[in-house]
This record gives C-alpha cells, structure tokens and sequence, in this order.
C-alpha cells in the first residue's frame, strides 16, 4: 500500500497537482485592459461571419452593448493551422477590418494541438501536415499520438525555438487581420505519456522530459507574452478553475488576463431537471455535468485562489434550449463578475426571446457596461499588489465585487433569497434610500428585473453612463464620469483612467452640518450622484456658489444632490446640509 501511495505521489500528484512546488507558480495579476471588461458575445451552433454579423446587427439594433466578439472552433481550414475557413468567413480581411472599424474587439480559439484529423473543420484528414511537423521534430512526446475532444494529434513543442517560430509564423496572418485575443482552450491539460496501460503526466520535449503542469504553463504565459509583442492592449481567456480538475488553476495568474469557467450546461444545478432544460451536452471538453451553481463556485474558488477577471458562459456553455429564468439570473450574475461572456450554444439573439428576457439582460449588460470605470481600477490595484475583484465573504456563495459592492448571488430558480449583511451599514443597489445594520440575515422576495447586491455606507462608485436603463443618468450623462457618493465620515476613491496611467482621486468628508469633496490628479468632466435625504441649503465649487437647475439640482424621489461640472479649476465642493 504504500509503495502504490509514494507512486501516486511521485507520478501524478506531485507533477500533475503539484501543491508542493506550484503554490509560488503564480506571478501578481495582469494589467487587463479595459475593453476586455465590457460584454463579450460568441455562438457556438452556426460559427459563421453571416451568423456573427446577424447578432450584431441585432444586438445594435436592440441597443445591448457589445465589445467583443470571439470565434470559437471551428473557424480554421485545420485545428490550429490559424488559416481562415473562407466558406464560414468569406473575405476575412475585409470582414475583420469591418469588426474593427466598427469598435468590436476579435478574440479567437486555440489549443496547442497540431491534428491529424481534425471532427469538424473542412480539412478533416490533416495527416501529412502533422507527418511533417512531427518529422521537424516540433511536437512534444515523439511519436505520442493525443485524443482529444476536436480530433487526434500531437503536442506543440514549446521547448523547441523552432518550433515556437513556426508556430508565430502560422499565427501572423490574423495578427495582421488585428485581433484581439486568444481563447486559450484547455487542451494542454492532456499532455501526458504512458507506462504500459498507465498515464503519467510527463512527456519528452527538446529540452528533456516536462510536466503536464510545466507545459501549460509554457502554453499559456507564450501565448500571452507573444499576443502582447503583437498588440499591446491583447489579452488571452484561459480556464482558472474548473471543478476539481487543477486545483492549482489552469493557467497562472501572471498569465491570465481574463479567466473563465467552464463548461455549464443550460441548468440550475439541482438534481431534477426542470421542464424546458436543455439535456443534450455538446462540445463539453471536460466530461461530466456542470450548472449554473457550479459556475459560482469555480468562480469563487478562483477568486479566492487569486484570479481577478473571471466569468462563466451566461445561461451556460452546453445544451439544447436554455431556460428564460435562468438566462436572466445568469446574466445578472455575470454582472457583477470581471468578465461578461454571453455565449455558447443555444439562441443568443434575445430578440427572438421572450421581452422579458430581452429587456431584463440589456438593462445588466449595460449596468455591467457603466461599472467598467469602477472594475479597471480594481484591475490596477490588483496587478500593484493589491486585492483581487471578487473576494468570498461569510454566507452562501456571497462575495465582495470590489470593496463597495457585496453581492448575495441568486443560484437556485426561486424569487425568495436569504442575504447576510457583514458588520456594517448597508444600502440595497435597487432601493438605496434605507440604510441597514449588520450583522444581518434578511429573507426577501427578489423578482426577476431586481437583485441581490448592497452598497456599502461611505462607499464612492465611479461609473460610465451612456444609458437611461439602470436609472443612474442618461444619453446625456456620456463623455462624463458619474460618482456615485454615499458620505459617511471620511472616504476617498481613486480612479484608474486606460491607457495612460493617469489617475483621479476623490475625496469625501463629511459632518453633521456639510459634506466637502475634493479632487486631486487628472481632470474628468464628472456628474456627482450624491446621496441626501434634504434638500441642501448651499452648494460651492471652487468658491463659487451654485445656483439652477444648470449647475446642481435636487432629486427628492431618488435622494440625490447632482452635480454636473464639465469643468474646474481646484475640484472642491463644500455642501451646507
């Protein structure tokens, strides 16, 4: 017995798992950039440009916000041969610059895999290409032949230089098309030999025997630093977490600018289905049931791991038909992640949804969309050593989403939910004129256009607003930056602007006769949502009082001192109570 432990430990878990040596493999989070925060959209049942261009025709038209767009297999003449399938998308060229010249993001799957059949592209039988790859000498293991789940082939050799270069060489054709990203799909995972009938975690390289752990990382930090030599603002989506598979994380989190979790199927996670449901997995890469409730969970193990931008596929990856209740809960959640993936199979064009579905989503999506300012600067505070987006707290499945916002997912298909408010003052997101005390456990009804999530008292909240569907601004409230102000004491934000490395801080201090605010660093044209429960009987900027409905106004409904500065010369407002 225990010789069969020490062979266990010695050939799977400590190369495979790899707790002992792989605890430090994980570098400070990267510096993602701020379009891979907004929504990402991709089908995976057509997978061609007229399929693509109908959804974002439809999603502009409906008005949801889009940023991304990601082709998922198969959209190559082989799997990894990074040629374009023109019958799926005729004159790519033109068909990306569109993309661009229109302002969406491209994203592309990849794997580390060199096929010799290939299930589902339009060169099925690629066996001479991967002869003479292999005879090159740039596949890993030799003569190892893999199944996987898009077919059979060998490893890429990360090891070997020549090999690398022509790799990037076949990759360049769509690097000057201008993507955006890779999806670096999970196929690494199964980079292992064989001892008779046994599988071992290792496989020869040109520079000795690696580990299965050691090759995913070569996978995922060569793809990321390549992609960044090519673009500076690119970005790699790699799994973190996915069930019990890799404790450790798949990719490391120096290499992981954006993460996902995956893959779900169309399901809430309880043990009936409900009617409706889809049943039908397709394309699941890593074998066994996943839901909605085990979705939260790899995304929380990853948080707490260390991962900072991570999302799952919303309503799910997998299935037939997906359930309207929940693609909405699903999307809500998504809202309050790093990473807003609306995609897989099943009809994502919510127009030819329910209304419900259609108006619930893109109102999230947008809100999503305006918290961006607010998650980028998570972003930065993370990759300076600071703490990651979402932090697990005390009660089931509950979380911090930056240090403002607490969120009480909603995982089961039911309108009433238990919530546990920390120590502390309280505020809910969709009615925040009561303030409530924690500690605190709350039962309430949560239909389906709310949600539950709290603002912390004292918190400040930097938005971008183009939109009236969240009740925050409007159309007007664009080229503006919106503070939301909760004045508690003393407080202070600081925010992150993309691409330069400036930086605005707001401070907030407030008493029992006025609330002072104040700003130092880069200039923002800004609107200031400040929360009041009177009338103010005097509002300055810069010395100067304001007066009419051109400079602030009071909103008694909402609570709300607004004030709108396109301009200014120090930032100090002083409010008299």
């Amino acid at each position: 017995m225990g010789v069969l432990l020490l062979a266990y430990y010695l050939l799977f878990a400590l190369p495979f798992r790899g707790q002992p040596f792989n605890s430090q493999r994980h570098g400070q989070p990267p510096l993602t950039p701020a379009w891979a925060l907004e929504c990402w959209l991709w089908e995976d049942d057509e997978n061609t440009a007229r399929r693509v261009d109908e959804l974002l025709k439809g999603y502009a038209r409906y008005d949801i916000p889009v940023r991304t767009i990601m082709l998922d297999s198969p959209w190559s003449m082989r799997y990894n041969d990074f040629q374009v399938d023109t019958e799926r998308y005729p004159e790519p060229a033109r068909w990306f610059k569109n993309l661009r010249d229109s302002g969406y993001r491209v994203v592309l799957w990849m794997t580390p895999m060199v096929n010799s059949q290939s299930d589902d592209t339009h060169v099925k039988n690629s066996a001479p290409w991967y002869r003479s790859a292999r005879e090159k000498g740039y596949l890993a293991g030799n003569h190892r032949v893999i199944n996987w789940w898009k077919g059979t082939g060998g490893f890429l050799d990360y090891a070997n230089p020549e090999a690398v270069t022509w790799w990037h060489g076949l990759q360049q054709k769509v690097f000057d098309y201008g993507i955006d990203g890779w999806k670096l799909d999970g196929a690494a995972t199964l980079f292992s030999g064989r001892v008779g009938p046994l599988p071992v975690p290792y496989l020869k390289t040109r520079q000795g025997v690696m580990t299965t752990r050691s090759y995913m990382d070569r996978y995922y930090r060569e793809e990321y630093l390549h992609g960044l030599a090519q673009n500076r603002q690119f970005v790699t989506l790699s799994r973190s977490i996915d069930r019990g598979f890799h404790p450790e994380g798949f990719a490391p989190i120096d290499a992981s600018p954006v993460n996902w979790v995956g893959d779900q199927e169309h399901h809430w996670g309880s043990t009936v289905r409900k009617e409706g449901e889809g049943t039908e997995q397709k394309d699941v890469a890593l074998k066994g049931i996943e839901s909605f409730e085990s979705a939260i969970e790899s995304i929380l193990k990853s948080a707490k791991l260390g991962y900072n931008i991570i999302g799952s596929d919303v309503a799910g990856f997998s299935g037939d038909s997906i359930p309207p209740r929940l693609y909405i809960r699903w999307a809500q959640f998504s809202t309050f992640c790093g990473l807003f993936l609306n995609g897989g199979h099943g009809e994502r064009a919510l127009w030819k949804r329910s209304r419900q579905e259609l108006e619930i989503i893109r109102t999230y999506a947008w809100l999503h969309t305006e918290l961006v300012p607010y998650i980028y600067s998570a972003v930065v505070e993370a990759n300076q050593g600071g703490r990651v987006l979402q932090r697990p707290i005390k009660g089931k499945y509950h979380y911090m989403f930056g240090d403002q916002l607490l969120v009480a997912p909603i995982y089961k298909d039911q309108l009433w939910h238990t919530v546990q408010l920390p120590k502390g003052k309280w505020r809910y997101w969709f009615n925040d004129r009561k303030v409530l005390e924690g500690p605190l456990r709350l039962t309430g009804e949560f239909p389906l256009e709310a949600y539950p999530v709290y603002i912390r008292e004292g918190a400040i909240i930097p938005m971008q607003i183009e939109r009236s569907y969240t009740g925050r601004g409007d159309r007007r409230s664009g080229g503006y930056i919106t503070w939301l102000i909760y004045p508690d004491g003393d407080s202070n934000c600081t925010l992150h602007h993309p691409g330069n490395g400036d930086k605005t801080t707001i401070f907030v201090m407030e008493t029992d006769a006025s609330v002072s605010i104040s700003f130092q660093g880069a200039h923002q044209p800004h609107i200031l949502r400040i929360h009041s429960a009177t009338r103010p009987e005097t509002v300055s900027l810069d010395g100067r009082l304001l007066s009419g409905p051109e400079d602030y106004y009071f909103d008694p409904d909402q609570q709300k001192i607004i004030i709108r500065t396109g301009d200014y010369a120090r930032g100090e407002y002083t409010i008299i109570k």
